[in-house]
Protein backbone atom coordinates (compact mmCIF):
# COMPACT_ATOMS: atom_id res chain seq x y z
CA UNK A 1 0.00 0.00 0.00
CA UNK A 2 1.50 3.55 -1.31
CA UNK A 3 2.02 6.12 1.59
CA UNK A 4 -1.07 7.71 0.06
CA UNK A 5 -3.86 5.06 0.83
CA UNK A 6 -2.09 3.89 3.96
CA UNK A 7 -3.14 7.21 5.03
CA UNK A 8 -6.40 7.69 3.89
CA UNK A 9 -7.03 4.38 5.39
CA UNK A 10 -5.39 5.47 9.09
CA UNK A 11 -8.21 8.34 8.99
CA UNK A 12 -10.59 6.40 8.09
CA UNK A 13 -10.28 3.86 10.19
CA UNK A 14 -10.55 6.73 13.19
CA UNK A 15 -13.30 8.85 11.17
CA UNK A 16 -11.20 11.48 10.40
CA UNK A 17 -10.42 13.97 7.58
CA UNK A 18 -7.39 14.61 6.01
CA UNK A 19 -5.33 17.81 6.40
CA UNK A 20 -3.02 18.35 3.03
CA UNK A 21 -0.89 21.86 3.30
CA UNK A 22 0.96 23.00 0.33
CA UNK A 23 3.81 25.30 0.74
CA UNK A 24 6.07 26.15 -2.68
CA UNK A 25 9.50 24.57 -2.82
CA UNK A 26 12.57 27.11 -2.31
CA UNK A 27 10.48 29.66 -0.73
CA UNK A 28 12.57 31.27 0.45
CA UNK A 29 14.72 28.56 0.30
CA UNK A 30 15.36 25.13 -0.04
CA UNK A 31 16.55 24.98 3.51
CA UNK A 32 13.80 26.46 5.39
CA UNK A 33 11.36 23.96 3.32
CA UNK A 34 12.81 21.36 4.63
CA UNK A 35 12.28 22.69 8.53
CA UNK A 36 8.83 24.27 7.45
CA UNK A 37 7.90 20.34 6.12
CA UNK A 38 8.65 18.49 9.38
CA UNK A 39 6.76 22.23 11.67
CA UNK A 40 3.42 21.09 9.38
CA UNK A 41 3.61 17.55 10.25
CA UNK A 42 4.08 18.45 13.87
CA UNK A 43 1.35 20.53 14.42
CA UNK A 44 -0.95 17.95 12.20
CA UNK A 45 -0.74 17.95 8.50
CA UNK A 46 -1.33 14.36 7.44
CA UNK A 47 0.36 15.00 3.58
CA UNK A 48 2.20 17.62 2.00
CA UNK A 49 1.91 19.50 -1.20
CA UNK A 50 5.47 20.90 -2.45
CA UNK A 51 4.57 23.36 -5.31
CA UNK A 52 7.63 23.05 -7.87
CA UNK A 53 8.35 26.98 -8.50
CA UNK A 54 7.28 28.10 -12.34
CA UNK A 55 7.68 31.38 -14.46
CA UNK A 56 4.00 30.97 -15.91
CA UNK A 57 2.19 29.80 -12.66
CA UNK A 58 -1.51 30.29 -14.82
CA UNK A 59 -3.92 28.41 -12.22
CA UNK A 60 -2.13 30.53 -9.53
CA UNK A 61 -3.41 33.39 -8.05
CA UNK A 62 -0.32 36.83 -7.11
CA UNK A 63 0.23 35.24 -3.50
CA UNK A 64 1.67 31.58 -4.79
CA UNK A 65 2.87 33.69 -8.03
CA UNK A 66 5.09 35.62 -5.73
CA UNK A 67 6.32 32.39 -4.01
CA UNK A 68 7.42 30.75 -6.95
CA UNK A 69 9.42 34.24 -7.40
CA UNK A 70 10.82 34.12 -4.79
CA UNK A 71 12.03 30.06 -5.62
CA UNK A 72 13.27 30.75 -8.41
CA UNK A 73 14.81 34.04 -7.02
CA UNK A 74 16.98 31.58 -4.97
CA UNK A 75 17.90 29.08 -7.14
CA UNK A 76 15.77 26.31 -6.69
CA UNK A 77 15.48 23.50 -9.40
CA UNK A 78 13.95 20.41 -10.03
CA UNK A 79 16.64 18.06 -9.30
CA UNK A 80 17.45 20.20 -5.74
CA UNK A 81 13.92 20.15 -4.90
CA UNK A 82 14.08 16.03 -5.38
CA UNK A 83 17.67 15.93 -3.47
CA UNK A 84 15.17 18.19 -0.50
CA UNK A 85 13.07 15.13 -0.80
CA UNK A 86 15.36 12.30 -0.27
CA UNK A 87 16.52 14.85 2.99
CA UNK A 88 12.96 14.90 4.55
CA UNK A 89 12.78 11.05 4.15
CA UNK A 90 15.00 10.33 6.46
CA UNK A 91 13.71 12.24 9.16
CA UNK A 92 9.82 11.86 7.54
CA UNK A 93 7.46 9.44 6.30
CA UNK A 94 4.43 11.93 5.52
CA UNK A 95 3.09 11.44 2.28
CA UNK A 96 4.69 13.78 -0.14
CA UNK A 97 2.96 15.27 -3.32
CA UNK A 98 5.33 17.50 -5.93
CA UNK A 99 2.24 20.10 -7.73
CA UNK A 100 3.05 22.27 -10.61
CA UNK A 101 3.36 22.31 -14.35
CA UNK A 102 4.40 19.95 -16.73
CA UNK A 103 7.20 22.45 -18.69
CA UNK A 104 9.82 21.57 -16.42
CA UNK A 105 8.70 17.68 -16.30
CA UNK A 106 8.87 17.85 -20.02
CA UNK A 107 12.19 19.59 -20.07
CA UNK A 108 13.60 17.34 -17.35
CA UNK A 109 12.36 14.13 -19.38
CA UNK A 110 8.60 12.43 -17.92
CA UNK A 111 10.36 8.77 -17.48
CA UNK A 112 13.70 9.64 -16.15
CA UNK A 113 11.68 12.53 -13.65
CA UNK A 114 9.39 9.89 -12.48
CA UNK A 115 12.17 7.39 -11.37
CA UNK A 116 13.91 9.86 -9.98
CA UNK A 117 10.88 11.41 -7.97
CA UNK A 118 10.12 7.53 -6.61
CA UNK A 119 13.76 6.63 -6.07
CA UNK A 120 13.77 10.25 -3.64
CA UNK A 121 10.57 9.02 -2.02
CA UNK A 122 7.95 11.53 -3.80
CA UNK A 123 4.70 9.41 -3.59
CA UNK A 124 2.30 11.42 -6.17
CA UNK A 125 2.92 14.18 -8.93
CA UNK A 126 -0.21 16.46 -9.36
CA UNK A 127 0.14 18.36 -13.12
CA UNK A 128 -2.12 21.22 -13.14
CA UNK A 129 -2.22 21.93 -16.82
CA UNK A 130 -2.02 18.19 -17.91
CA UNK A 131 -5.61 16.83 -17.77
CA UNK A 132 -6.04 13.03 -18.26
CA UNK A 133 -6.58 12.64 -22.31
CA UNK A 134 -3.30 14.34 -22.42
CA UNK A 135 -1.04 12.63 -19.93
CA UNK A 136 -0.44 8.79 -21.19
CA UNK A 137 3.14 9.19 -21.70
CA UNK A 138 3.45 10.39 -17.78
CA UNK A 139 0.96 7.91 -16.64
CA UNK A 140 3.08 4.74 -17.81
CA UNK A 141 6.22 6.39 -16.55
CA UNK A 142 4.31 6.51 -12.80
CA UNK A 143 2.59 3.84 -12.56
CA UNK A 144 6.09 2.11 -14.08
CA UNK A 145 7.78 3.90 -10.86
CA UNK A 146 4.74 3.12 -8.45
CA UNK A 147 4.11 6.80 -8.23
CA UNK A 148 0.35 7.96 -7.49
CA UNK A 149 -0.67 10.49 -10.16
CA UNK A 150 -3.45 12.89 -9.27
CA UNK A 151 -5.80 14.66 -11.84
CA UNK A 152 -7.83 17.92 -10.71
CA UNK A 153 -12.17 17.90 -11.04
CA UNK A 154 -13.67 21.51 -10.87
CA UNK A 155 -17.17 23.17 -10.89
CA UNK A 156 -17.34 22.88 -14.58
CA UNK A 157 -16.65 19.32 -14.79
CA UNK A 158 -19.03 17.16 -16.35
CA UNK A 159 -19.98 13.22 -16.05
CA UNK A 160 -17.25 12.02 -18.50
CA UNK A 161 -14.47 13.87 -17.07
CA UNK A 162 -15.27 12.75 -13.50
CA UNK A 163 -15.71 9.40 -15.04
CA UNK A 164 -11.82 9.57 -17.13
CA UNK A 165 -10.34 11.24 -13.62
CA UNK A 166 -11.79 8.29 -11.73
CA UNK A 167 -10.93 5.86 -13.41
CA UNK A 168 -7.21 6.96 -14.47
CA UNK A 169 -6.32 8.87 -11.50
CA UNK A 170 -4.82 7.54 -8.24
CA UNK A 171 -4.00 8.61 -4.72
CA UNK A 172 -6.53 11.28 -4.48
CA UNK A 173 -8.64 13.25 -6.43
CA UNK A 174 -7.89 17.58 -6.56
CA UNK A 175 -11.42 18.90 -6.38
CA UNK A 176 -10.91 22.19 -7.16
CA UNK A 177 -13.95 24.48 -5.15
CA UNK A 178 -14.03 27.47 -7.44
CA UNK A 179 -13.44 28.71 -11.02
CA UNK A 180 -10.29 30.69 -11.46
CA UNK A 181 -6.88 30.87 -9.58
CA UNK A 182 -5.91 30.26 -6.33
CA UNK A 183 -5.82 32.47 -3.50
CA UNK A 184 -7.85 32.79 -0.16
CA UNK A 185 -11.59 33.73 -0.28
CA UNK A 186 -13.88 34.78 2.60
CA UNK A 187 -16.26 32.63 2.62
CA UNK A 188 -17.04 28.54 0.82
CA UNK A 189 -19.41 28.95 -2.18
CA UNK A 190 -23.10 27.74 -0.83
CA UNK A 191 -23.47 25.30 -3.52
CA UNK A 192 -20.16 23.55 -2.87
CA UNK A 193 -21.95 20.99 -0.33
CA UNK A 194 -24.24 19.44 -2.65
CA UNK A 195 -21.19 19.19 -5.58
CA UNK A 196 -18.46 17.56 -3.59
CA UNK A 197 -21.42 14.89 -2.16
CA UNK A 198 -22.88 14.21 -5.49
CA UNK A 199 -19.01 13.89 -7.26
CA UNK A 200 -17.45 11.92 -4.48
CA UNK A 201 -20.68 9.54 -4.85
CA UNK A 202 -19.12 8.57 -8.48
CA UNK A 203 -15.60 8.27 -7.26
CA UNK A 204 -13.46 5.06 -6.21
CA UNK A 205 -10.18 7.15 -4.66
CA UNK A 206 -10.66 10.13 -1.91
CA UNK A 207 -11.73 13.37 -2.79
CA UNK A 208 -9.73 16.53 -1.22
CA UNK A 209 -11.34 19.97 -1.91
CA UNK A 210 -9.06 23.07 -2.62
CA UNK A 211 -8.55 26.39 -4.12
CA UNK A 212 -9.79 29.25 -1.44
CA UNK A 213 -10.45 27.58 1.52
CA UNK A 214 -7.99 29.93 4.11
CA UNK A 215 -9.83 29.57 7.70
CA UNK A 216 -10.22 26.70 10.42
CA UNK A 217 -13.70 27.27 10.08
CA UNK A 218 -14.14 26.89 6.24
CA UNK A 219 -12.04 23.70 6.52
CA UNK A 220 -14.16 22.32 9.05
CA UNK A 221 -17.23 23.28 6.86
CA UNK A 222 -15.67 21.21 3.67
CA UNK A 223 -13.79 18.64 5.30
CA UNK A 224 -17.97 17.63 6.79
CA UNK A 225 -18.30 16.60 3.18
CA UNK A 226 -14.94 15.89 1.53
CA UNK A 227 -12.61 13.11 2.91
CA UNK A 228 -10.26 16.35 3.19
CA UNK A 229 -9.52 19.63 2.57
CA UNK A 230 -6.14 21.69 1.08
CA UNK A 231 -5.00 24.73 2.12
CA UNK A 232 -2.65 26.81 0.20
CA UNK A 233 -2.60 30.57 -0.08
CA UNK A 234 -3.99 30.96 3.08
CA UNK A 235 -0.40 29.04 4.40
CA UNK A 236 2.16 30.98 1.67
CA UNK A 237 0.91 34.08 2.80
CA UNK A 238 2.98 33.61 5.70
CA UNK A 239 6.31 33.63 3.96
CA UNK A 240 5.13 37.27 3.19
CA UNK A 241 5.33 37.95 6.70
CA UNK A 242 7.62 36.50 8.37
CA UNK A 243 10.80 34.68 8.77
CA UNK A 244 13.43 31.78 10.46
CA UNK A 245 12.39 30.81 13.57
CA UNK A 246 9.28 33.11 13.36
CA UNK A 247 7.97 31.60 10.67
CA UNK A 248 7.64 28.12 11.83
CA UNK A 249 5.90 29.66 15.27
CA UNK A 250 3.22 31.15 13.01
CA UNK A 251 2.99 28.43 10.72
CA UNK A 252 2.86 26.11 13.02
CA UNK A 253 0.12 27.77 15.00
CA UNK A 254 -1.77 27.98 12.23
CA UNK A 255 -2.14 24.50 11.02
CA UNK A 256 -2.89 23.50 14.45
CA UNK A 257 -6.09 25.32 14.44
CA UNK A 258 -6.69 24.33 10.46
CA UNK A 259 -6.00 20.22 12.25
CA UNK A 260 -8.40 21.40 14.79
CA UNK A 261 -11.26 22.51 12.59
CA UNK A 262 -11.00 19.66 10.32
CA UNK A 263 -11.49 17.22 13.37
CA UNK A 264 -14.71 18.66 15.11
CA UNK A 265 -16.05 18.29 11.35
CA UNK A 266 -15.07 14.88 11.56
CA UNK A 267 -16.79 14.12 14.54
CA UNK A 268 -20.17 15.93 13.61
Amino acid sequence: MSRIADKFAQLQGRGEKALVTFVTAGDPDLATTEQVVLELERAGADLIELGVPFSDPMADGPTIQLSSERALASGTTLPAILELVARLRQRTQIPIVLMGYFNPIFAYGAERFAYDAAQAGVDALLVVDLPPEEAAELKGATDSCGLDLIFLLTPTSDGSRVESVSRLGSGFIYYVSVTGVTGARTEVADTLAARVTEVRGALDLPMVVGFGISTPEQAGQVAKDADGVVIGSALVKYFEKYQGAELLKELGGFVSALKQGVLEASKK
